[in-house]
């Protein structure tokens, strides 16, 4: 397919890095050749198909780690990808008529990025637990009044998943994508998650006396049965329905920015926030996104470096465009 000469053909060891591109379904091959065979023939044609868009960070054997764009109407909203070469057809562009790269996938791939949920997790932590213990002053009746302080939160957010131990909390929000032709709609509203992470605080707070901060990532379920979780029939095994990779994150985002701070190279905040969520969130006109502290963490399985953002909650909502309550 695609014989004219003015056509690029990219294989797959050679598709173009770190640059705007569309995603397509295989199913558009056909038109597509035929659409470009008519703008070539000054017929001035629709276009044909749907799109994602993309672009491609990084290559390796058998992989394409790609930055996925669900959302550029009113929001940056980015989304980590792994394209295996299995599900990767073909990748054509026409530079002479302003045709940007497209890489063709099989059909199932792209409809399961838009059928399967995704999710935002977040790992609260507890700060000076270790002189809180010394001191005696983690009282059980004080950490019973914490769990049952959680479980109303929880109560409160059916659409979360909530965990914890007697000093730190893991939170799931799920949400999802959908398309013009299924039944599932575009629900990402990560501001909900500062929401819910600020009565969390709080709750540290009030019943035992610690503050708190917070990393927080993003990724997506391995399985489509829309749940948050899964619990067995017995109810003592759970499953989150993801890979470990986002907690591996959370872990090293913790890690990166503790050293950053005993290093100082910045100093302790609320909040630790993965680039691609930190973005994605809608902040306010005149707000400087990208002046914020930050700094590097190495992004498990990943061959591209991660970033993380430091704020505090009193700046995330003062600077946050709009909130879930």
């Amino acid at each position: 397919m695609f014989s004219r000469q003015e056509i690029n053909h990219y294989e797959f060891e050679n598709v173009p890095l770190n640059q705007d591109i569309f995603l397509m379904q295989e199913k558009w091959l056909p038109a597509y050749e035929q659409y470009i065979e008519d703008v070539y023939l000054g017929r001035n044609p629709d276009p044909v198909g749907y799109i994602s868009y993309a672009a491609v960070n990084s290559i390796s054997d058998n992989l394409l780690e790609i930055s996925w764009y669900p959302n550029v109407l009113d929001r940056f909203h980015e989304v980590a990808l792994r394209l295996p070469r299995s599900e990767f057809v073909c990748c054509v562009g026409c530079r002479d008529i302003d045709e940007k790269p497209r890489i063709f996938v099989s059909n199932d791939w792209i409809e399961d990025l838009h059928r399967r949920p995704y999710s935002a997790f977040a790992l609260v932590d507890a700060i000076g637990v270790k002189k809180a213990l010394d001191a005696g002053s983690l009282k059980e009746s004080k950490l019973l009044s914490l769990r049952n302080a959680l479980d109303s939160i929880a109560a409160s957010n059916p659409d979360i998943a909530m965990f914890s131990f007697a000093d730190s909390v893991l939170v799931k929000l799920d949400w999802t994508v959908g398309a013009f032709d299924n039944k599932i709609s575009y629900t990402y509203v990560p501001e909900k998650l500062i929401d819910i992470l600020e009565v969390t605080f709080d709750a540290f707070e009030e019943h035992i006396g610690l503050g708190c901060y917070a990393c927080i990532t993003q990724g997506f379920n391995e399985y489509s049965d829309g749940k948050v979780i899964h619990r067995s029939a017995q109810g003592n095994h759970i499953s989150l329905n993801n890979l470990g990779l986002p907690f591996a994150q959370l872990l090293s985002i913790d890690q990166a920015a503790h050293q950053a701070i005993q290093s100082e190279k910045h100093g302790p905040y609320q909040f630790y926030l993965d680039s691609n969520y930190y973005r994605s969130l809608q902040w306010r006109h005149g707000f400087d996104r990208d002046t914020q502290p930050a700094g590097p963490y190495d992004s498990p399985m990943s061959r591209c470096s991660g970033k993380y953002y430091c704020l505090n909650l009193n700046v995330v909502r003062e600077n946050i465009a709009t909130s879930s309550t």
